[in-house]
């Protein structure tokens, strides 16, 4: 038997199989790809580096919120919080997994062997173990190195051509972070011996333990402060360079944010390039590259700046060969 059906319900019949189509095709649509971002750090601390990591992302053609989403995991300066976190992301089965700072892709690794993982560091990857070979790093990770620990005894040159008079240095370090401390501990000796320096290696890996760093110096008659590269102290460069412009402590350290909040001067790898490389390698590999087939890359840029007005409340002059090397003077 045929049903007849009037023109009117055939219209409203019409109009809602078209509202109902597009919401279960959008039902049906893959969600996006998620990438674990892991950090020691925090995110004020490193605002600059994410920004940077954006970037080189949205350069491989994804933005977070439109074409992926992104979960960070962001240790606050408490390295021992990031195996649980890197363990939470692997749970969580994201798509590709960011560590940056030195303590994460650590973390990261331990965590899996099989999520695609893109490390940021300034150590050595092989030394670290994190890939066996630079240019087939092999298996599920790669990433950027700046290799900072190679600049940690240049830092202390500096200060020595600075102050010359000096024979006994201070080198600051984050005991909490076992690799760093020790390999930037070794470089910075052994400048120290070439250059004919007493040097003393102090410690710090909580905000409360600095009074009693500035107290060593000054017991210690140090002539100048070299502070290693760490995510806890460059967390705090404000607060470090305060400290030393009171405490009236020649210091060098490595982020511009130290020197334009009144530290002496700052040399260091260009964290921001290193970063953006990070970003989009993050970006190839949600493309389907693999990180066994992408060489860990090198940032290269350095960057040497120095604060006059500070040296000039220490009464320190420059000389022209380091102000030469500047590359922004802050007056």
């Amino acid at each position: 038997m045929a049903i007849r059906i009037g023109r009117r319900q055939f219209i409203s019949a019409l109009g809602s199989a078209a509202v109902a189509w597009p919401l279960a095709a959008r039902a049906q649509q893959p969600a996006l790809p998620v990438i674990g971002f892991l950090n020691a750090d925090s995110p004020k601390s490193y605002a600059h580096q994410l920004s940077a990591f954006l970037k080189g992302l949205s350069e491989a053609g994804y933005v977070d919120g439109h074409n992926v989403t992104i979960e960070y995991r962001w240790a606050e300066g408490r390295n021992d919080r990031l195996s649980a976190m890197a363990a939470d992301l692997v749970h969580s089965q994201v798509a590709v997994i960011a560590a940056t700072t030195t303590a994460a892709p650590l973390a990261a690794k331990a965590a899996t062997t099989t999520i695609p993982t893109v490390f940021e560091t300034g150590g050595d990857p092989v030394e670290l173990g994190l890939v066996p070979n630079l240019n087939h790093p092999g298996g599920n990770i790669t990433g950027v190195t700046q290799t900072n620990q190679e600049i940690t005894p240049k830092r202390l040159q500096f200060l020595h051509e600075l102050v010359p008079s000096a024979s006994i240095m201070a080198l600051l370090v984050n005991p909490a972070s076992h690799y760093q401390a020790e390999t930037q501990s070794r470089g910075a000796l052994s400048a120290a011996h070439t250059l004919g320096l007493e040097l003393h290696v102090l410690n710090a890996s909580t905000d409360s333990d600095f009074d009693a760093v500035f107290t060593n110096l000054t017991q210690l008659r140090a002539g100048g402060l070299v502070i290693a590269s760490d995510p806890f102290f460059i967390g705090r460069s404000e607060q470090l360079a305060a400290l030393t412009l009171r405490r009236a402590v020649p210091t060098i350290f490595e982020t511009r944010e130290f020197a334009a909040a009144g530290g002496l001067m700052s040399y260091g790898a260009d964290i921001g390039e290193a970063y953006r490389l990070a970003g989009n390698y993050t970006g190839r590999i949600l493309k389907g590259d693999k990180p066994a087939d992408l060489p860990v890359q090198l940032a290269t840029k350095v960057e040497f700046y120095i604060n006059l007005k500070t040296a000039k409340a220490l009464a320190i002059t420059f000389p022209l060969t380091l102000l030469g090397r500047a590359d922004e003077v802050i007056e």
